[in-house]
């Protein structure tokens, strides 16, 4: 499922987000997210088995936690680049007694959100 990078009020799905915050994997892996990273920095940096990292990453994406992008290189050969998505996740319970789940939001540039919508687009061809 693609989500719109430009919408703000994309609810994220609170049991993905619970998941991925509970999962240890997924916590080694926000950690070292402190700038963009490929999956093969992720590797080496993380010591965490290839099939499970790919998994994890799906995850933290599907969380909306991490944003998935696509990175350019000269020689011709692109790379999956992964960056955090949040700056605060807040869990509250409302009047009524549901969990609702907040995230807190990056800024982005013009040319940024241009270039996330033509990852997300190239990946739907």
């Amino acid at each position: 499922m693609v989500r719109d990078p430009l919408a703000k009020d994309d609810a994220p799905d609170i049991e993905a987000v619970l998941e991925a915050l509970y999962d240890e994997d997924c916590r080694i892996i926000l950690s070292e997210l402190t700038d963009p990273r490929t999956a093969s920095t992720l590797l080496e940096r993380c010591e965490i088995p290839r099939s499970t990292l790919y998994r994890k990453l799906d995850l933290l994406v599907e969380a909306t936690l991490v944003q998935e992008g696509t990175e350019i290189r000269e020689e011709g050969s692109h790379a999956n680049r992964y960056t955090p998505d949040f700056e605060e996740v807040i869990v509250s319970r409302n009047e009524a007694g549901a969990i609702e789940i907040e995230i807190e939001r990056p800024a982005r540039r013009a040319d940024e959100r241009l270039a996330e919508m033509w990852s997300k687009v190239r990946k739907e061809l």
